[in-house]
């Protein structure tokens, strides 16, 4: 069976196409299963869209999942739709997600680290002028969020845990084998899987989120995977499936996830 559950919209601001146009991809890509789960609005902040070119407005919420709600039935049959969200995580603001998701009938949550210390872990220029023992600090902060993202008990998958190296290659080189252990650890202890993400290839780093070594420790930490192509265009739609599925395979994993109501249901390899 092959799935892809990351995959955005024009809603974000920052995606082309509307959700039929993936859902569409996503057939004439031979999938079965295809999750949408658009970035989720600022919940706690005051502004209904305080960052119009990143995430959907709160007052669009509820027409997002009807939309995805409505298109589940009519594509029922051709291709499973599944409700999802890639939300974000911040500690602080945890209750207001909480209260925004209660009652919605996901099948899934994505949840994601996209901040470390205010900044985004996109921003190419946070790594200007640090001294080395600075990089070891902000790389142990991003696999601490993480894991308490998964502490938090709102997820069902980790979005691409190491894609702070996105536009800095060298993070994979930064010395915090500790911390993503640690994390590791604590993500197989809770019951959470992470993503294989594709859409590294579209960054400096190139690949796929998270490298071949941290997913050779998940294994060793019985974590689970799913699969997300993170599709901002409708043609990334299963990008690079098959060749994901044949590493995990090499790697020693014998099964990845999809959810449905919040259930994993298990995939062979």
């Amino acid at each position: 069976m092959k799935f892809d559950l990351h995959t955005h919209h024009i809603r974000c601001g920052h995606a082309d196409g509307n959700i039929e146009d993936y859902i569409l991809a996503g057939i004439d890509a031979g999938l079965q299963v295809i999750g949408i789960s658009d970035h989720s609005p600022y919940f706690y902040h005051e502004e209904d869209q305080p960052s119009p070119g990143i995430a959907m407005a709160r007052s669009d919420f509820a027409n997002y999942v009807d939309e995805v709600l409505r298109l589940k039935h009519k594509y029922e049959g051709r291709i499973e739709v599944l409700l999802g969200m890639e939300s974000d995580f911040f500690p602080e603001f945890a209750d207001d997600y909480r209260r925004a998701y209660d009652g919605v009938p996901f099948d899934y949550l994505i949840g994601s680290v996209h901040q470390v210390g205010g900044v985004s872990i996109f921003n190419r220029n946070r790594w200007n002028n640090l001294r080395q023992s600075k990089h070891v600090e902000e790389k142990t902060s991003y696999y601490e969020l993480i894991s308490q993202s998964a502490r938090s008990g709102m997820f069902d998958i980790l979005g691409h845990i190491d894609a702070m190296k996105g536009y800095y290659p060298d993070f994979s080189h930064i010395p915090a084998h500790d911390a993503i252990d640690d994390c590791l650890r604590t993500i197989g202890e809770c019951g959470v899987s992470i993503e294989i993400n594709t859409s590294g290839s579209t960054k400096d780093v190139g690949g796929w989120y998270p490298s071949d070594e941290i997913l050779e420790r998940a294994l060793h930490f019985g974590v689970g995977v799913t699969f997300g192509s993170d599709a901002h265009v409708p043609s990334r739609v299963g990008d690079e499936w098959d060749l994901v599925a044949k590493r995990l395979k090499e790697i020693g994993f014998k099964q990845w996830l999809f959810y449905r109501k919040r259930k994993p249901v298990a995939v062979p390899l």
